[in-house]
């Protein structure tokens, strides 16, 4: 009986040195082959996303492929992923320069809200007493809303000449205080703004 456990003890000794070589296992299974994949996301320690790597089939089957994190290396899933980063690689950025306005753009752009407002009729409505006086009076900051509103041209209080807020019904022309530098039509004396006071 002892010399029966004595030869199955050497037998098995023999066989794990023998039929555990890559040469000789080969031909019993897959243990010692490894497949290439294509890589879809990066992965730590086996490479980032769009390699072909070397990795175990068990490795592959049980790791990579149901998380969707390798595909294996056939020429449509290297089309497929080449096209994939094509779409979602980060776009360089356009560099956005800033051009300075000179002087002469500054000019046409105050000339053509110059024009503008010269052109233009403010319209504004008001509730009055009696003999077409105004409850309340219209002052320069209201005139300088309107036009922002109305016009859609910005300009400052003090472009507008209003010594006295008005406070009647009737059109006025008010006038602009202007940079020199725009040039006045022809035949005008000032740049000028037309208010239509309207009752509500």
């Amino acid at each position: 009986m002892a010399f029966t456990q004595s030869c199955r003890n050497a037998l098995r000794r023999a066989s794990q040195s023998v039929f555990h070589h890559p040469i000789l296992f080969s031909a019993q299974g897959v243990r010692y082959r490894k497949l290439e994949v294509i890589l879809t996301t990066s992965v730590d320690k086996l490479g980032r996303a769009g390699e072909v790597v070397k990795v175990a089939p068990g490795h592959f089957r049980n790791h990579l492929m149901p998380k969707l994190l390798a595909v294996p290396n056939i020429d449509k899933f290297a089309y497929l992923v080449s096209e994939q980063r094509k779409i979602y690689q980060t776009e360089e950025v356009e560099e956005v320069k800033v051009v300075q306005k000179t002087e002469e753009d500054i000019t046409k752009e105050y000339l053509t809200a110059a024009k503008r407002l010269d052109d233009a009729k403010l319209v504004l409505r008001r509730f009055i007493k009696v003999d077409n006086e105004l409850r309340e009076p219209v002052l320069k900051e209201e005139i300088v809303a309107e036009v922002a509103r109305q016009l859609c041209v910005r300009i400052a209080p003090e472009n507008l000449h209003l010594p006295t807020p008005l406070s009647s019904l009737g059109e006025f022309a008010v006038p602009l205080l202007l940079p020199k530098s725009i040039p006045l039509p022809a035949g005008k004396v000032q740049w000028t703004l037309d208010v239509k006071i309207r009752r509500k």
